[in-house]
This record gives C-alpha cells, structure tokens and sequence, in this order.
C-alpha cells in the first residue's frame, strides 16, 4: 500500500494555508488496527471529526478557524464528497456530476485540517480513542457526523440475503457515493411498468425530497414516452411538507404518471418475486426505489450512545443528546452534528435532516467547543433551514420550504414552516445560488 493511498495529511501538502503547520507524519510500519496513529500536532486540543459530509467537514472548517492551534482530524471512509443535496437533479442530468462530487482534499488544504480516508469501527470513550481499520485515533473532542444507515433489518429481520439482493436491485442511494450511479443507469434502463417509491416514516433524511425525485423521474418519463407510471407508498397521512406544491404538481403536471397512496405503511417487501405488502395494499413492481426506515449512523451505534424511549425503553434509533448544546448525555466531550442527531422539541421532534440544518449546526458545534476551550460560557444558539425542490424540468420550476426557530419562555424550541407551494423559476435560480453558497463554505470552491 502506498503511502498517499494510506493517509491524506493536508498540512504537509498545504496550498496556502497559513494556519497550517509544515509537517509530515509517518506512517506505521505495519498497520494494525490497534497501533496508534496521527500523533498530536501543536499545543491546542485534538477534536475528531467521524464523518466528512456537510455538517463533519463544516465543523472542521470552522474549528480551524475559531480555535488556530487546535489540531482537527477528519475521518472519512469516502474517498471523494458527494452531495446529497442537488443529486435528485443529476439523477436525471440538470447538473453533472462535477456539481455533486468533489475532492476533499482541497479544503483540508485550505482550512489546514487533517483528513484521513478509513472507517471508523468503534470507540473507547473511557480512554478517548476513536477505533479506525488503520489503528487508533485519540481525541479530547469527539464530533460524530455520519449521517444514517438503512434500517433494512425493519423490513427482514435478519435475512441477509433478502436485505443484500435489495440492496443491490433497489436501493434508493440516499447514503452518498455508494449507490448513486448505479440508480441513475436504473433511472436510464427503465422501460416501462411500474416503479414503486416508498417513503421512511419520519424523521428521515431530507424530508421532501423523496416527492422531488418522483417529479423528475416522471419528468423524465413523459419526456421519453415511456409507457411507465410511479406509485408513491407514504406512511403518512398526507404529503409534508410542501403539500400543496407538491399536490398541484402531481396533479397538473404528472397526473398520468404519479400515484400517491397515503398510509401505507410497509409490512411484507418480497424483492425476488417484485411484490410489496402494505397497510394501504399490496402491489407488484417492475423497478423500486427502496428507502427503508432510517437511523443514525452505525458509529452512534458503536459509540454505545443511541437514545432509548422514555415510555418502552427500545431504541430511538438516534442519538441520545442534549437538545440545545448538541452533546452527549453523559459523555460532554462528544457532540452530535448532522441527519444522526436526536429529538429536539416535543413540538416538531427533530430538526430536518438536511444539508442545509447539517452545515448550520456543525457551525454551531465548532462556537460551543471554542467557547469550552477559551473557558468561556457556551450560549445556546438556534439553526435554521432552507430547501429547495424542483418539480418540473420543462421549463424548470421549483418550490421551496423554509423553517425558522425560536424558544418560548419555558425553554422549548419551537418551529414556524413556511411553504413556498407556487412553482416559480426564480426559486431555481435561489436554489443554484444556495448551492454554490454552500459549495464554498465548506468545500472551498
């Protein structure tokens, strides 16, 4: 194994990054899971990034830039970035693949932070160590920022097979560069017949962007006459957010194409014979998109820090946190940022899943941690978030959902929707603005 196939190490290769230390670091002679590696660089504190996504790789920008000797270390089992907002239009080619995927190393370059491409496999909290296929990373920050896994076993339990053959016909790529060009060569190869969509029940990643890719994908069938149509399978009683956008689109745009069927709530999937069983119905497809429930990442998992049901005591499926400082309970030297994150409010329950939620909190994590270490009070801060969605192509036209937030005199925070339900190409133009916005906060393009 080369070198450079082994570790990224942004501060030896800088590219103008001031802040960064001129340094090389070596690699063991023999990897092993269990020897140490990174060796700490300067004199301020060591903050571990598990995840290098929007709200991981926003963290580490801002640490860098709050806290300049504080020596910041981003594992990332992805080589490159891939960005989940924006894919639904690349799915059907509004925007190239150069618009979703891009290098890491260059903000690593440019924010002078360590990146390091590995997997991260556990934890030992007691002694501070993040467990890695490459060995051992200490830290005296832990931020965990991996996103969510397919809880596939709801649907079969522990049928590998099952869960195995789903995931490969039919997987909805919503966990980044694992599936997502392997959906559009189905989104291109489909003929006809029926394409099934189900929906997790929430919370889920990018709430309305499920009803987004229906649009498109049915854009892109009436487009190329092909004799296909979309059944939607929701658990919820009624299309949210955006409803009513998304109502008037399905109706006025692809009411030839696109079947919504509220309450239906998956019971049986049989992906070998194509047939799905739900409360709504059952139903034989041609092609799905499969999007079992979703959880936080298996490294919330690892870390021994998943919440519990107050009432059952079961698993909540996300991180168990505070809902103001975004840390664990129990363990304040580990903060939570991104889709893994925990409840929030009694009102709303979570904060979306969003890109646009996870950059803004992993700004707010990177304030907390460089009050911490100036000795300084940490001060409750409050996101907010914005999506777009676009629902026709021909000419294009999006809609938007906006959530603002606030805390009543009791402490709760509570959240305001705003549904932008018109269609609108001036929203397009907003939505491509945001987008670059983003794109050069965090990845420095």
């Amino acid at each position: 194994m080369k070198r450079r196939n082994f570790l990224i190490s942004p501060p030896a290769l800088a590219l103008g990054a001031a802040a960064a230390p001129a340094l090389a670091l070596a690699a063991p002679a023999i990897i092993s899971p269990q020897a140490r590696i990174l060796p700490r660089q300067g004199k301020g504190p060591r903050i571990v990034i598990c995840g290098g996504g929007w709200g991981g790789l926003t963290a580490a920008r801002y640490l860098r830039e709050l806290i300049p000797n504080a020596d910041v270390v981003v594992l990332e089992r992805n080589p490159s970035f891939w960005s989940g907002p924006m894919s639904n239009k690349w799915l059907v080619d509004i925007v190239g693949t150069d618009f979703v995927q891009h290098d890491m190393l260059r903000p690593a370059n440019r924010y002078g932070y360590q990146l390091l491409q590995t997997e991260v496999t556990g934890f030992e909290r007691d002694k501070k160590l993040v467990r890695t296929t490459h060995g051992l990373v200490e830290y005296d920050y832990l931020i965990l920022s991996g996103g969510i896994r397919d809880a596939w076993d709801a649907w079969f339990g522990d049928d590998q097979r099952a869960i195995e053959h789903t995931r490969r016909h039919y997987a909805s790529a919503y966990i980044p560069n694992q599936q997502m060009f392997g959906l559009k060569q189905r989104v291109k190869d489909f003929k006809g017949g029926t394409l099934v969509m189900t929906l997790p029940p929430p919370p889920h990643r990018c709430p309305p962007s499920p009803y987004e890719r229906a649009c498109l994908i049915a854009s892109h069938i009436k487009k190329n006459k092909i004799p296909g149509k979309i059944v939607i399978l929701d658990p919820k009683p009624k299309i949210a957010p955006i409803g009513m956008g998304y109502k008037q689109a399905f109706e006025e745009l692809y009411a030839d194409v696109i079947t919504h069927v509220p309450n239906a709530r998956v019971q049986e999937v049989d992906p070998f014979n194509k047939k799905i069983k739900t409360t709504a119905g059952e139903l034989k497809f041609d092609e799905a998109i499969f999007m079992p429930p979703h959880q936080a990442a298996d490294m919330v998992w690892h870390a021994g820090l998943i919440g519990k049901d107050a009432a059952t005591g079961k698993p909540t499926g996300w991180a168990d946190m505070h809902p103001r400082l975004f840390h664990a309970h129990g363990d304040d030297s580990v903060y939570f940022v991104g889709d893994l994150m925990g409840a929030i409010s009694p009102q709303f329950g979570h904060y979306p899943k969003s890109g646009h939620v996870a950059n803004y909190i992993g700004r707010i994590v990177a304030k907390y941690i460089a009050q911490r270490v100036a000795g300084q009070e940490v001060k409750p801060l409050l996101p907010d978030n914005l999506c777009y969605m676009m629902v026709n192509t021909e000419p294009q036209e999006e809609i938007s959902v906006k959530f603002e937030y606030e805390v009543d005199p009791s402490g709760k925070v509570l959240q305001t929707q705003i549904d932008m339900d018109v269609r609108s190409p001036d929203l397009v133009k907003e939505d491509f603005a945001w987008a670059r916005g983003m794109f050069s906060d965090f990845l420095a393009i």
